[in-house]
């Protein structure tokens, strides 16, 4: 999963005040690192106004709308861990945030390895807890628990 996820698009124990301040950041990340244009971003707070992202665990997993496919360069995502938690809509607190962009039906395959490992408290947990990117970005190479 190297050329989706890298180091680069990983934030590790951020402070994050609002969703929107959540989803702007997960984008901002896809967008400096060659992965979608900027206006990406606003598609992912379209897609949040129609659908929430968050799917439970405290996680959420924002992205664009279908429209929004013909700004994804290359696929990819982004990471951040909140090991505060940010209220994400409707009282529900996210501890991590993923944000997604699929070139073709690339994010289908995407979606179902994230899926895989945060349907795991405990997995959550340990990512949010992660000390390192790299201690991160195991649970996403091999999809299980660490140590």
């Amino acid at each position: 999963m190297s050329e989706i996820l890298a180091p680069e698009t990983i934030e590790l124990k951020a402070s994050l005040n609002s969703q929107e301040e959540a989803i702007r950041r997960a984008g901002t990340l896809l967008v400096e690192n060659g992965h979608v244009e900027e206006r990406y971003i606003d598609a992912m707070l379209e897609h949040e106004k129609l659908v929430s992202t968050f799917v439970g665990n405290a996680v959420a997993i924002p992205h664009g709308t279908g429209e929004s496919k013909q700004w994804v360069t290359r696929s990819g995502f982004s990471i951040i861990t909140v090991p505060e938690g940010v209220e994400y809509g409707d009282g529900n607190v996210v501890r991590l945030v993923v944000g997604i962009a699929g070139k073709g039906d690339e994010h289908v395959e995407m979606l179902s390895k994230i899926a895989t490992v945060c349907v795991d408290e405990d997995n959550v947990e340990q990512i949010v807890r992660a000390k390192t990117k790299e201690e991160l970005l195991a649970f996403f190479e091999v999809g299980e628990k660490v140590g």
